[in-house]
Parts: structure tokens; sequence; C-alpha cells
């Protein structure tokens, strides 16, 4: 498995791979990027867990609870639970969304998969995707893992991302760039 060296590097990264290590000894890496997602989305539509796990004030013991307790109504795994108590104990949960990241872009490149994040001005339509990832694994010749989230601002168009690729074909983009030569015009 070939990683980049700033994944490898990051303190997200070395935690990211110790789990993988962990979920492929017991053959549960899709069980574990399961979980990892539920968790991602979890911080994503929680303002109040995305504060909490970077609030310094909240004990350790504290935060193993709020952390077990999250486990257990999200369904997670006990590889997953015993890694969160861990990240707790060590006061790392903070750095959960980017040993998320890590975690699935290592996952991915087990598999020769690459990810892609897709965001667009509306939610795109399931044919829409199928076109989008179709499109993406001819240019970048193997499988894409396509996620996609809807961010209002972009106005219209796409921006994907591709690792430290970026596609930016929105309409937010365009109007910048065109104001930008209209003043040293």
């Amino acid at each position: 498995m070939e990683l980049s060296a700033g994944i490898q590097a990051s303190l997200a990264g070395r935690y990211a791979s110790a789990l993988f290590d962990l979920a492929s000894e017991a053959g549960t890496v899709t069980a574990i990027e399961t979980d990892l997602d539920r968790l991602d989305a979890a911080l994503r539509e929680s303002e109040e867990l995305s504060a909490l796990i970077h609030n310094p004030e909240i004990s350790r013991s504290q935060l193993a609870r709020v952390m077990d307790g999250i486990a257990e109504h999200l369904g997670l795994s006990q590889l997953t639970r015993n890694f969160l108590g861990v990240l707790a104990e060590n006061r790392r949960v903070s750095k959960l969304p980017g040993i998320i990241r890590a975690f699935t872009t290592i996952a991915a490149a087990q598999r020769g998969e690459v990810q892609a994040e897709v965001a667009s001005a509306h939610a795109l339509t399931d044919a829409q995707l199928i076109e989008l990832e179709n499109k993406l694994r001819a240019r970048e010749g193997r499988t894409v893992k396509l996620k996609s989230r809807v961010d209002p601002e972009l106005l219209g168009g796409l921006v994907v991302t591709i690792g430290s690729k970026r596609i930016d074909n929105s309409i937010r983009t365009r109007l910048n760039s065109l104001a930008q030569a209209m003043k040293t015009a």
C-alpha cells in the first residue's frame, strides 16, 4: 500500500494507520469505515458534538463517557468504541475528523480506489453522480469513490476534489474571475 508521506507523518494519519492495521488484522475494515462514516455524519450534523470534542475543559473521563454513549447510540463496533476510548484518554478526540479522512484515504488506497468529493449548489441525482463517477474513473484510471455534499454558496456548477487536485467549475468562481478581469482591465 502506497501512502503519501503527509498522511504517515501527521498525527491523524498515525492514528488512522494504527486503526487500519487493527481492522485489517480483524478483517473488519469495511465495518470500521461504516462506523467512521456514521461518526463523521454525526459530527457534521451536530454543532454541539463538534464543539464538545474541541472543548479543553471537558475531562478525559467525561469525554470517554460521552464518546461511549455516542458509540452506543450509533451502534458502532467494539473496535471503534475502544479506539474512541483511546482517543479520549489521549485527548485526541478533537483530531477525529482528520483521522476519519485519513482512514478513508488509507482504505481506498488499499482497494485501489481514489476518494473524490463533489460539492454542488443543489443535490445531484443518482444518474448525475454515476455519470460524474464514470468521467472521473476515465480521467484517473482507477475506481473513484464519490462523496457528494451540497454547498448553496456555489450558485451552480461543481467543485470536485480528488486528493490534492481540485477541479472548480462553479459559477461563484467564474463570477469572481470575471470580477478580477474587469478590475485589471
